[in-house]
């Protein structure tokens, strides 16, 4: 399979008045076509960031290198100007927070048919033409009365109708990657659900290759094919759904994993919590950004970041000291 989206070795950090302040470290994965993918992790992990590098949306302050490429165009060279042909056209992003994504005073199916107008080769495409399309992507993502919400404002939608609109305009000039940052926060677990599903159906239905952004491992095991695991800006475990559910290596992924509820009655125990927080941008620890919080820790852990060593067949971690004593 032919990688759509390839990242190798991206690197983020912040200005500041306090010197800089490394957001991603280190961060390699790729996208095959019709592929999915997700990165899991605890807030402040690097995901969000990792995908507004991809679509160029970082601030000023933001300095990247590595290598991002997408069909094999290399995306960190392009100025803004020549990213606009792959923003919101070839990859689009499903924001975080509808109600505050969505423009209040402009009516759902204006906002949908402003997609097509600005990325989809709206000099070709009249307003008409563009308002029929939104339209009919309001009735892909499965709102009941699509000529009815496309005239609605956004607060006079539930909140699972306000994500479809944002998945509308998404998916409206049929993009070839999808990225789809926490699409689920704030939403009741039965809209999550919907969410999800609906996210699949359009993956089969589109050909979509889907970067999946979340921190529900629940969520996670009904949509993707492989999982990067982030930790502290860095990529710590990848994997196949299976490697990363059922045979974890990282210690920060298995308590992650064992941090989950479950209905097993012969697993009547208090859930397992990871002790210590997540190290600041300005305070990361030497070696392992992991290592102050872990039970394995040994001296060598504070030497460098650790590379991503080969735990099995396309199964990665970045944790020697587990790997070595496999």
């Amino acid at each position: 399979m032919a990688d759509l989206l390839r990242i190798h070795n991206l690197n983020v950090h912040f200005v500041s008045r306090n010197g800089p302040l490394p957001a991603v470290r280190d961060v390699s994965f790729d996208i095959g076509s019709g592929e999915s993918l997700a990165l899991v992790g605890e807030s402040g992990s690097g995901k969000s960031v990792t995908a507004l590098s991809i679509m160029r949306l970082l601030p000023p302050q933001a300095r990247l290198s590595g290598e991002i490429q997408f069909d094999k165009q290399s995306l960190l060279t392009l100025s803004d100007q020549e990213m606009r042909p792959f923003r919101g056209a070839r990859i689009s992003m499903i924001f975080q927070e509808p109600m505050t994504a969505l423009n209040p005073v402009m009516r759902a199916g204006e906002q949908v048919a402003e997609a097509v107008l600005t990325h989809g080769q709206g000099r070709q495409v009249s307003r008409k033409v563009a308002w029929e399309r939104a339209v009919e992507a309001l009735g892909d993502v499965g709102l009941r009365d699509p000529e009815g919400s496309a005239r609605a404002y956004p607060h006079q939608l539930s909140g699972g109708q306000r994500q479809r609109v944002m998945i509308a305009m998404a998916i409206v000039n049929r993009p070839q990657l999808l990225i789809a940052d926490e699409p689920t926060t704030a939403l009741d677990v039965t809209v999550q659900a919907q969410i999800v599903g609906l996210l699949r159906q359009l993956r089969q239905r589109f050909n979509l290759s889907l970067l999946f952004i979340s921190h529900d491992l629940g969520l996670v095991a009904q949509l993707v094919d492989r999982v990067a695991v982030m930790y502290a800006g860095s990529i710590v475990e990848r994997g196949s759904l299976r490697d990363i559910f059922h045979h974890p290596v990282h210690p920060y992924t298995k308590g992650m994993l064992g941090a989950v509820p479950t209905l097993r009655t012969e697993r009547a125990l208090p859930l397992r919590t990871i002790e210590g927080v997540v190290p600041s941008a300005a305070a990361m620890p030497p070696g392992c950004p992991f290592q102050p919080r872990c039970e394995l820790a040994q001296p060598q852990c504070s030497d460098g970041l650790p590379p991503l060593l080969e735990a099995g067949p396309g199964h990665d971690a970045r944790c020697p000291v587990v790997i070595e004593r496999q």
